[in-house]
C-alpha cells in the first residue's frame, strides 16, 4: 500500500511538533506540510492532494468546520482538538477518530491505523464524510459569519453585512455589502442557523435581514413587494408579510 499523505493544521506550533514527531518514522504516513490555519490549509489541500487531515478545530481567521464547508473534495479526517468530550462525541461516527488533547502517541497511532483501513473502503470513507457533513448542518449554532469560496479565494462575510438571500437550486445566493456569492446550502439550513430576530424569510425563494428592509410597498392584490436599502425589490409571499407585520 502507498504511503498516506496527510497535513497538519492547527494553530498551535507544539501540537503540530508532537504530531510529527509520534509520526516520524511511520511506515504509513507521509506527512506532505503543516499549517497555521485554515487559510494555509485550503492552498495545501490543494496544492499536496491529501488522504488525511489531522484537523484542529479551534483556529484563528476560519475554523476547523468552516474550512471543511468550502472544499471540493473532503479527505478522511482525524480531529485534533481541546473540546471536551462531551463536545465531540457527536463526531465519533462520522470523523475517521478524534484525539482529545492531550493524546498519547499510542492513541495517535490508533487513529492513523483507523484511517489506514477507512481509506481502503471508499464507500465507507465518502457515507461517514457525508454523515459528518449532515450533523454539521444540523447542530444548532447560530452563525455569526458565513465562509464561502469565489474560484480560489476564501470569503468570510459578517452576518450583519448580508442583505438577504435567494434560494438556486442547490445553491443559495448571498447577497451582502461585499458583493453577491453562491453558498452550497439549503434555505432551510440559513433559516434555522441565522440569527432569530435578525432575519426573516419572507417567500420560499427570499430570507432578508430586517436591518436592511427600507420599506414594504403594496403590488398588487395581495402581494408585496420588500424594498431594501440598497435598492433590491423581493416579493413577500402572504405568509411573509404576515410575519413582517407581526415583527413590526
Amino acid at each position: 500500500m502507498d504511503k498516506i499523505k496527510a497535513l497538519i493544521i492547527d494553530d498551535e506550533p507544539l501540537a503540530r511538533a508532537l504530531i510529527k514527531n509520534y509520526l516520524a518514522g511511520h511506515p504509513d504516513v507521509e506527512i506532505a506540510g503543516e499549517c497555521e490555519n485554515g487559510f494555509e490549509a485550503l492552498k495545501a489541500i490543494q496544492e499536496h492532494e491529501p488522504a488525511l487531515l489531522f484537523l484542529d478545530i479551534q483556529m484563528p481567521k476560519i475554523d476547523g468546520f468552516e474550512m471543511l464547508e468550502v472544499l471540493d473534495k473532503k479527505p478522511a479526517i482525524i480531529f485534533t482538538t481541546a473540546y471536551d468530550q462531551y463536545a465531540i462525541r457527536a463526531f465519533e461516527m462520522n470523523a475517521v477518530d478524534y484525539l482529545l488533547k492531550p493524546f498519547s502517541k499510542e492513541r495517535l497511532l490508533q487513529a492513523v491505523e483507523k484511517a489506514r483501513i477507512r481509506l481502503a473502503d471508499t464507500a465507507a470513507s465518502d457515507q461517514a464524510l457525508n454523515r459528518l457533513q449532515q450533523h454539521l448542518d444540523e447542530s444548532p449554532k447560530t452563525l455569526d459569519r458565513v465562509v464561502t469560496r469565489s474560484g480560489l479565494k476564501v470569503i468570510v462575510i459578517p452576518v450583519d453585512q448580508i442583505h438577504y438571500l435567494e434560494a438556486q437550486d442547490d445553491y443559495v445566493m448571498i447577497y451582502s455589502e461585499m458583493g453577491r456569492y453562491l453558498k452550497e446550502k439549503t434555505m432551510r439550513y440559513f433559516e434555522q442557523h441565522l440569527p432569530l430576530g435578525s432575519f426573516l424569510r419572507i417567500h420560499r425563494s427570499y430570507i432578508v435581514n430586517i436591518n436592511s428592509i427600507a420599506s414594504v410597498e403594496l403590488y398588487e392584490k395581495n402581494t408585496h413587494l420588500v424594498v431594501l436599502k440598497n435598492g433590491a425589490k423581493l416579493r413577500a409571499s402572504q405568509e411573509g408579510y404576515k410575519k413582517l407585520r407581526e415583527m413590526f
